[in-house]
């Protein structure tokens, strides 16, 4: 049987995707030469692994409360699955794994991106899938349940794919009658957007 083990080299924006997205380069090793791999990854962020600063702590006040109750609100949570296709290889391989993004606020993994500052995103990998080995017979194995590591992704890179994607803006979303009432007071103000909008509101509304 073969053993593998998985490491991510690398993690980049996917220049010339419709949608925001980004690539992790894995680089497959196995003990025997390999059919394929249908390789399948859980992607987790670990936010126990980094510390943040008081800026970032505001921003992720909504995910885990107050910063004295950390210890017990900050968990990994699920990012995101995704797979791919590892061909025939003997010794060492490289794979590209997508990484779909989001930058819907109503999305966990989103809140806390859009809260970073600076530093790197603690991800962790879970590796799962199927192994098709050639030898003196053919043979199907499973990925061992213990094939996980750790990447560092910079900040700076989710942001740059953010901008590249959503230049000076982003979205959320409202229900239909928000919506409706909005577009009604952008038009009862002579305002020319819905940022105008609700710049306006939050302007009337601050107590400052």
């Amino acid at each position: 049987m073969a053993e593998v083990s998985f490491a991510v080299v690398d993690v980049a924006p996917e220049q010339y995707a419709v949608t925001p997205m980004l690539t992790a380069r894995v680089a497959v090793t196995a003990s025997s030469p390999v059919h394929a791999i249908a390789l399948r990854a859980q992607v987790r962020i670990d936010p126990l692994r980094r510390g943040y600063s008081d800026a970032e702590g505001e921003g992720l006040h909504d995910m885990f409360g107050p910063r004295e109750r950390w210890a017990n609100t900050q968990r990994t949570f699920l990012w995101q699955h995704t797979t791919a296709m590892v061909p025939g290889f003997t010794g060492t391989t490289d794979v590209a794994m997508p990484l779909e993004c989001t930058y819907d606020f109503e999305v966990t993994a989103s809140k806390y991106l859009h809260a970073l500052r600076e530093g790197t995103v603690p991800l962790q990998f879970l590796f799962s899938g199927t192994i098709f080995v050639t030898g003196d017979r053919f043979a199907v194995q499973q990925v061992p349940w213990d094939r996980d590591t750790n990447y560092d992704l910079p900040v700076a890179v989710w942001r740059d794919l953010v901008a590249q994607h959503y230049p000076d803006a982003g979205w959320v979303r409202l229900r239909h009658d928000n919506i409706t009432a909005l577009a009604g007071y952008k038009s009862a103000h002579g305002l020319l957007s819905l940022d105008e909008a609700i710049e306006k509101l939050i302007a009337n509304g601050d107590p400052r």
